[in-house]
Parts: structure tokens; sequence; C-alpha cells
């Protein structure tokens, strides 16, 4: 690894690879996506079938942010809306709410997913059904998902745990302080604890771009740091790295150790989950103004750190 930021270009091709190599995967019919907590038990080959994968899988009661992916056999289906209700599946079953959720591209033109602002009034239990009807596509699917009363993970509305991390100074170098093959230095110049801290707004994204589950990882830091180029000297932008020891894995996993921050801030609470990206936007008092499970665009970091900027 090298102290000097490289073209963004060379970043951006680096991580291309990665994602090539993933939507091949999705055009053949695998669902090289996060893992959901409920979903349908197979997924439907016939030609014409919507078949959903779910990105958001920590969902508990109240308003939060809902992601997913769209497939058929042979493409990821990007029409630009799709048509989301809500139904809880226990007691009376009732119907939740209709919604709309968006499809935002992901970088170089080849995935993406839809997002959209979900309730949920009870734990147990809910069915998304989803349709999209485009000059495009038209289809319909449904998810089922799990909904906890709180999660294990910081949320909207609490100052995150203070987790004293690696800084480039701190660490001594690259090597041991992150996978990314081409860092961005001022990704590693605070602690977390430091940003919470700041009274500055803040933009903290754990991942692994060198072992990420799904090829996503390496462009969430990418889009981070588009996103700190916008903003310089408005808000602090850090990276932390899921695993404490990159210098000792050279591609054996079994050598990981987790850092401390990714227990601090509970991802290693969630079942099944195995090194996938979060983010989080703070507002100038530390707070959690919007997390991210999984992949999230320049578009919509841009959005909630447009509203963390705002508040007083």
């Amino acid at each position: 690894m090298t102290g000097v930021l490289p073209h963004l270009s060379t970043r951006r091709a680096l991580s291309l690879l990665g994602v090539l190599l993933v939507s091949l995967a999705v055009a053949c019919g695998a669902a090289a996506a996060p893992k959901a907590v409920s979903v349908n038990p197979q997924l439907d080959r016939s030609e014409d079938a919507l078949n959903p994968i779910l990105a958001t899988t920590v969902l508990r009661t109240g308003a939060q942010r809902v992601s997913f992916l769209l497939t058929t056999p042979k493409a990821l289906v990007k029409a630009p809306q799709a048509t989301v209700t809500s139904k809880f599946l226990e007691g009376d079953g009732a119907t939740g709410e209709t919604r709309q959720a968006i499809f935002h591209l992901w970088p170089y033109g080849i995935r993406g997913a839809y997002s959209t602002e979900l309730t949920f009034e009870r734990p147990g239990r809910w069915q998304l059904d989803i349709s999209v009807d485009d000059a495009q596509f038209s289809g319909a699917t449904q998810l089922v998902v799990d909904v906890a009363e709180t999660s294990e993970v910081p949320d909207i509305g609490m100052v995150p745990p203070k987790s004293r991390t690696k800084t480039l100074s701190s660490a001594g170098g690259f090597e041991a302080l992150t996978t990314d093959f081409t860092p961005d230095p001022d990704l590693y110049q605070v602690t977390v604890a430091e940003a919470i801290s700041s009274g500055r707004p803040a933009v903290i994204v754990f991942s692994t771009p060198a072992f990420c589950t799904s090829p996503t990882c390496g462009p969430q830091v990418d889009t981070l740091s588009e996103l700190k180029e916008r903003h310089q000297g408005e808000a602090n932008f850090v990276h932390v790295e899921i695993y404490d020891n990159p210098a000792e894995i050279q591609g054996d996993l079994s050598k990981a150790e987790v850092t401390q921050a990714v227990h601090d801030w509970g991802f290693t609470r969630i079942p099944g989950w195995f090194n996938e990206s979060w983010s989080f936007v703070l507002d100038r008092q530390g707070r959690i103004e919007q997390r991210f499970e999984g992949f999230v665009t320049l578009e919509e970091l841009e959005e909630s750190l447009q509203e963390a900027l705002a508040r007083s």
C-alpha cells in the first residue's frame, strides 16, 4: 500500500472489477447479495418472474429506510419506481401502508437497488407486496420480513458509542489500518470518538473493501471519498475497517480479528451478519441522522448529510 492517494479513476477501476463479477452472478440467477431475515423460500425461475433480494435485514418497529433489489432470471430490474404495500401477517393482518420505492443506480451503472421509508407499527412478521409497472417491465412479487421491537445497531436519534478507532498517525501506516488497496488518507485522520464529539456532522462507514461478502464495500468507501470532496471542511468523514489486523490476514479470514468498534456498535450481534458494510450520518450533536445497511449511493448520503448540516 502507499500513502499517496492515486487518481480516483484508479480506485473506481479496481472496484469495478468486483461489481462486474457480482453482476454476472445475478444475470445467471445467483443471488449474490445480503442475506435476508426472511424471504420467499424459493426463487421463481420462469422467464418473466420477478424476484426480490432484501438488502435491509435489520428491521425494527417505527419508521426506517428499507432497501431491496429486484431481479429476473435474466437481468436486474431498473424501473424508476416500484410500489410497496406492507401488511402485518399476525393477528388481524391489517395493511400498513403503500409507498413508492425509488431506484438508485450504483456506481458504474451496472447494479442498483430500490429504497423507501416504511413504518412498522408492531413487531412480528410482515409481508411486503412489491410491484413494477414500467414500459420495460411489469410484474409483482412478495417479501416476508421479521421486524424486531428494537435494534442491536445504534439507531436514528441516538448518540452511538464513542469508539477509539485507529487513525493514520496512531496506526503508523495503512497496512495496519485498512484493507483498501488505494486508501484515501483523509478518511483516517480522526477517531470515531473524535468525530462524534467534534461539533460537526460526520459520515462514518464500517466496511472491509478486500473481504466484503458482496463486492460493494470498496465502492462504498469510494463513495465516502466522493462525498468528502463535495464537503471539505464541513463534516468529518471516517472509514472504519472491519478487521483489526488487515496486514496479517493476507486472504485467510481464519486469522482475522474483528475490531473493537464493530463489537461496540453491535454488528456482531446481528444474526447471520458477516462483514457487510454499514454507513451512518451524524448531526452536529453526534446523534444519528440516518443509517444505511449495505450499499448506499452518493445521492442518498448527500441528502442525509444536507439534512444534518441544516440542523443548528
